[in-house]
């Protein structure tokens, strides 16, 4: 068995290796140094110190910080030496290997690669007419390190593990890609596939969670444009229920949120989400019935 595989909880493996996709390096083994082994280094900012510790806290002393806090990292163990010759070439370029990917199929993995290397970013558009600024969220996973081919392979991955379809943007640096949700519904349905992970982490909500950031956007735009309306927008709004709305309104029902928050999150309004809730149940009662 692999020793990566042996010496790491299913968590922690599906932590640590979008750890190592993410902000996390193997370090190369210098022929000057006394070190047989590879060891793990993450350097962060003092602002996502909050989030590095919910990292460590994973791991039970395997990981964790130098004296100033300013760097997580490891022992130098034979685990890191192994993983280290499978993400990276001679060349030093890190890459996707698809083997270790198999076993990534935990909210853990989706929700840290995000964490690492994710963003939430708003567009909006001013109608001043009708005094309303429609919000439209995107998820942006910033990972241009990688070949478009190694992208394309985790794109694949994430939609088929997580069933979240990510598209490729272009960018001007690194490989010229990053991977981004192009919908407010897959937006959505990414942060609700990582939402039992995140609740632990506070101090992402920035990011991780819709509502808190939904507040601060609104506290910030109604202090701006005083009496304007704040909705989050969608080429989708009026048309019918797609079945992954219908799957993902229910999943929202069940697990307790409101016909208002529902709404917000898949842009429809509110009577809307009480007409089609009552009818997915009055649905149900009848198959049972039958």
């Amino acid at each position: 068995m692999l020793l990566y595989k042996s010496m790491l909880s299913p968590t922690q493996y599906n932590v640590l290796l979008a750890s190592i996709l993410g902000d996390g390096s193997l370090t190369k083994i210098s022929k000057k140094s006394r070190r047989i082994n590879s060891n793990y280094r993450e350097h962060f900012g003092e602002a996502q110190l909050g989030y590095r510790e919910w990292k460590v806290a994973q791991f039970d002393g395997l990981l964790y910080f130098n004296k100033t806090k300013s760097e997580v990292m490891s022992k130098s163990l034979p685990m890191f030496t192994e993983l280290e010759k499978l993400f990276y070439g001679s060349d030093r370029i890190k890459r996707i290997h698809e083997q270790t990917l198999k076993c990534c199929t935990l909210p853990h993995f989706l929700a840290t690669l995000y964490m690492d290397d994710g963003s939430l970013s708003i567009s909006y558009r001013v109608n001043h007419r009708l005094k309303k600024i429609h919000l439209t969220p995107h998820i942006y996973l910033y990972l241009q390190s990688f070949s478009k081919s190694d992208l394309e392979f985790l794109r694949n991955h994430i939609f088929e593990h997580f069933k979240v379809n990510l598209n490729f943007s272009k960018r001007k640096d690194g490989f010229g890609y990053v991977l981004k949700t192009t919908s407010v519904e897959e937006t959505f349905k990414f942060l609700l596939a990582i939402r039992q992970v995140i609740l632990e982490c506070p101090s992402m909500f920035y990011k991780t969670n819709w509502n808190y950031r939904y507040t601060k956007e609104l506290m910030n735009w109604t202090a701006k444009y005083p009496g304007y309306e704040v909705i989050t927008s969608s080429s989708e709004r009026n048309k019918t229920y797609s079945n992954d709305e219908i799957d993902l309104l229910i999943k929202l029902k069940l697990i307790g949120y409101s016909d208002k928050d529902v709404g917000e999150l898949l842009s429809r309004s509110y009577w809307s989400v009480v007409y089609k809730w009552s009818e997915i149940r009055k649905e149900s009662i009848e198959l049972i019935a039958k």
